[in-house]
């Protein structure tokens, strides 16, 4: 699903964000990519969602080539992601259910399927009852919520979570990792960006990766 091969990102300002990272990430697989800000997390992403692209090495993504040259293929890959951003990104002055749709529209799918699905989405992450409610309404652990729905609504092969816990407080956020755990299942990925090592114990699922000033120190595979 994911194989990078000593990738390293320059930008063209001269920060180097990646240093010859590699790594292999299976369909179905959990993984908490933790580090302090500015050690690549999110450098890393943008690279598995095509907003960047290595300056050298190899990397794989769902099967494509992430490179400039590949720019109109990964646009469709897109379709298959399923991104939660730091910012949320939603639209305020439109409704949980709105919010979640416009997310959709691009699928191509029927209007009819589209609504479903997004219905499903709010169902899942425990907010069908907020479907229309303005989002400026929302509580900041309601809001990341629906971005989660957002995410997950368009069925993707790969979840990419950036700090979905920050500025929340710990037990919003557990319920949060919960969530986004919960959505595993045997042909999706779930990576998980976050500062919040405390969030992660011994008795949590899936794969750790330890980053310092754009490198990985160690990985923990199995129970973290």
């Amino acid at each position: 699903m994911i194989e990078a091969k000593d990738v390293s990102l320059r930008y063209p300002d001269g920060t180097t964000a990646l240093t010859n990272i590699s790594l292999r990430i299976e369909p179905g697989e959990i993984v908490y990519i933790t580090g302090p800000s500015g050690s690549g997390k999110t450098s890393f992403l943008k690279l598995l969602m095509g907003i960047e692209y290595p300056s050298s090495g190899s990397l794989q993504v769902l099967g494509q080539t992430m490179s400039k040259d590949q720019a109109a293929v990964i646009r469709q890959l897109r379709m298959q992601m399923g991104p939660v951003f730091q910012e949320f990104k939603l639209i305020k002055g439109r409704t949980a259910l709105e919010n979640v749709v416009m997310g959709m529209r691009f699928l191509g799918l029927p209007t009819k399927q589209i609504y479903e699905d997004a219905c499903i989405a709010l169902a899942k992450v425990g907010l069908e009852h907020k479907s229309l409610a303005y989002v400026e309404n929302l509580s900041w652990g309601e809001t990341q919520r629906v971005a989660i729905a957002r995410a997950i609504a368009r069925k993707p092969a790969l979840i990419l979570a950036d700090e979905p816990t920050g500025n929340l407080d710990v037990e919003n956020a557990l319920n949060i990792m919960d969530l986004l755990t919960s959505l595993k299942d045997e042909k999706t990925a779930i990576i998980i960006t976050t500062h919040a090592t405390h969030l992660i114990d011994s008795s949590t699922e899936g794969k750790l990766l330890q980053m310092e000033t754009g490198s990985i120190c160690w990985e923990r595979l199995g129970s973290v």
